[in-house]
């Protein structure tokens, strides 16, 4: 794998440390006012430093709600001090991957490992907010999108928040659930909901934009900071319409040999039914369908048991929530 340029700088969030939650690195703030509780988190993996930034950045300037409770969080803190820019794909977690462990099985069970130390934690937070944005950013340079799960009550918010444009819908991924689908967030009947956005490449100065537009736009559709603060913090309107890509099918590697028909980076649309994608070993790896969407292709380090790329297509969307 290819040293990748890393533009942005990690910030320094040990200030930040003490909370009056009693749990370190997350802080809530209560307006006092009838309200939802709206949480923003970051550093879910400890390389994907735009959230990071975009949480410090509020805690810096202060950010309080006008109603309502306001959750910033810091998560995976473990793995992110240990982020180095000399070997910044070395941090993703410490024991396991802090967005697979969501599960009640999980969180409850005998298992230990540093991140279920903090996801237990962190699970009250989780579990109080009715609103939860999760910041992430992506391996490999390609579009940012908007993951917001299986149900239309997501698709919908996601539309509504309206960046970034390529939204994906999907069910999660098979070796265990993310923060965005625990609890409530993944009841159909609840009003509680979630995103998580993926920025762009990790390291790119992109990718902090995307991350401070998007999660400006959050606050403003959940309504409780001051319309003059978001509007003051927002940069130009985004001109395109968000679109939806639902997600059909994962392709998971089954050998280690397998690799790409060509170069992918992430959101290509693939022509024709039966035109080839992959090889698994020997094997083929065909679109399914006409306009088949790659999804957050792996192109480098692809782990044999793990998602290489999942298939999806343009679909129109539902409503929007509000």
């Amino acid at each position: 794998m290819t040293s990748p340029n890393v533009e942005l700088a990690a910030p320094d969030i040990e200030g930040h440390r003490r909370s009056l939650t009693g749990v370190d690195f997350v802080h809530t703030f209560e307006s006092g006012k009838p309200g939802p509780h709206v949480m923003i988190n970051a550093i879910t993996h400890g390389n994907e430093i735009c959230g990071a930034i975009v949480v410090d950045r509020l805690l810096r300037q202060g950010l309080r709600p006008r109603r309502g409770t306001l959750t910033l969080a810091f998560a995976n803190v473990d793995a992110f001090f240990r982020f180095d820019p000399s070997d910044p794909y070395a941090t993703r977690f410490v024991d396991e991957d802090f967005n697979r462990v969501w599960t009640n099985e999980s969180l409850d069970g005998p298992r230990d490992s540093v991140e279920l130390r903090r996801a237990r934690k962190l699970r009250p937070f989780v579990e109080a907010a009715d609103f939860l944005l999760d910041i992430h950013s992506m391996l490999e340079p390609s579009p940012p999108v908007m993951i917001c799960g299986p149900l239309d009550k997501g698709i919908a918010f996601a539309f509504d928040v309206g960046v970034p444009e390529l939204v994906v819908s999907d069910v999660g991924h098979a070796n265990g659930r993310r923060m965005r689908d625990h609890g409530r967030f993944g009841e159909p009947d609840s009003p509680c909901n979630a995103l998580l956005v993926e920025c762009g490449q990790h390291w790119e100065r992109a990718a902090e934009h995307v991350a401070w537009e998007t999660t400006w736009r959050f606050l403003r559709q959940v309504d409780v900071v001051a319309p003059e603060t978001v509007a003051a913090a927002l940069p130009a309107p985004s001109v395109a319409a968000p679109r939806l890509v639902r997600v059909t099918q994962a392709v998971v590697a089954r050998t280690p040999r397998f690799r790409f028909a060509r170069a992918f980076t992430g959101m290509e649309v693939v022509a024709k039914a039966g035109d080839v994608i992959a090889y698994d070993g020997d094997e083929p790896v065909r679109a399914p369908y006409d306009n088949c969407v790659l999804v957050m292709p792996v192109p480098n380090n692809i782990k044999t048991g793990l998602t290489a790329v999942r298939l999806g297509k343009v679909v129109d969307p539902p409503l929007t929530s509000r």
